[in-house]
C-alpha cells in the first residue's frame, strides 16, 4: 500500500460516519467547500491579530470540511468537474489565506524576517507542490506521490498554532514542502522516461 492509498484510508475513517447524516441534511457538496473558505478566511483574520491557539483551531475544523465536502460528492453522486474545480481554488485560496493572516502577524513583530522568510518559502513550495500535480495530470499523467500533501501541510500549521510553536512548524512545513516538489518532479522524470515523453 502507498502513502496516497493510506491518506485516503485515512479520510474514508474520518468522513464515513458523517457523510450518511449530511446527506440527508439537504446540503451540497459546494456549500461544504464555501463554508470551509469561509472558515479559513475567518481563521486568517484571527491569525493576523495574534490570536493563534483559536486560529488553530478553526484551521482544524475547515479541513474537515475539506475532506467532507468531496466524500459527500462521492457518496451522493453529485461528482462534477466545476465542484472539482471549485474544491482545489478553495484549497489554493484557503492556504493563502492562513499564510498570508501569519505573514501580517510577523510582518508587525520586531525580528521576524525568518518567520517571514520561511512564510513565503513555504507558501511558494505549497503552490509549486499543487501546480505540479495539476501540469502532469494535464498532460495524461499520474502525480500524487509525496510526503507533505495538503492535508500534512493543513495539520502541522495547525498544531503549530495550537501549540504556540509556529517558528518550528514553518520549519518543518519548509523542509518538507520542498522536499515533496522533488519527489514530485523525480517521478514525473521516471515517467517520462518510461513512456518515452
Amino acid at each position: 500500500m502507498n502513502l496516497a492509498d493510506t491518506r485516503r484510508k485515512l479520510a474514508l475513517r474520518i468522513t464515513d460516519p458523517t457523510v450518511a447524516l449530511l446527506s440527508k441534511s439537504g446540503i451540497t457538496p459546494n456549500t461544504l467547500t464555501l463554508i470551509n473558505l469561509a472558515l479559513n478566511i475567518v481563521a486568517a483574520c484571527v491569525i493576523a491579530r495574534g490570536y493563534f491557539l483559536l486560529g488553530g483551531a478553526l484551521v482544524l475544523v475547515s479541513g474537515l470540511f475539506d475532506l467532507l465536502d468531496g466524500a459527500l460528492a462521492r457518496f451522493t453522486r453529485q461528482t462534477t468537474k466545476f465542484g472539482a474545480v471549485l474544491d482545489s481554488v478553495v484549497d489554493r485560496i484557503s492556504e493563502a489565506a492562513i499564510l498570508s493572516g501569519l505573514l501580517i502577524w510577523y510582518v508587525s513583530q520586531d525580528g521576524a524576517s525568518q518567520e517571514i522568510g520561511l512564510i513565503l518559502a513555504v507558501l511558494t513550495g505549497s503552490f509549486l507542490i499543487s501546480y505540479i500535480r495539476a501540469r502532469a495530470e494535464g498532460l495524461g499523467w499520474q502525480c500524487q506521490v509525496g510526503l507533505f500533501t495538503r492535508a500534512e501541510r493543513v495539520i502541522v500549521l495547525a498544531l503549530g498554532l495550537l501549540i504556540d510553536q509556529v517558528f518550528v512548524a514553518l520549519c518543518i512545513l519548509a523542509v518538507f514542502v520542498s522536499i515533496t516538489v522533488a519527489q514530485r518532479l523525480v517521478h514525473l522524470w521516471k515517467q517520462g522516461r518510461i513512456k518515452g515523453d
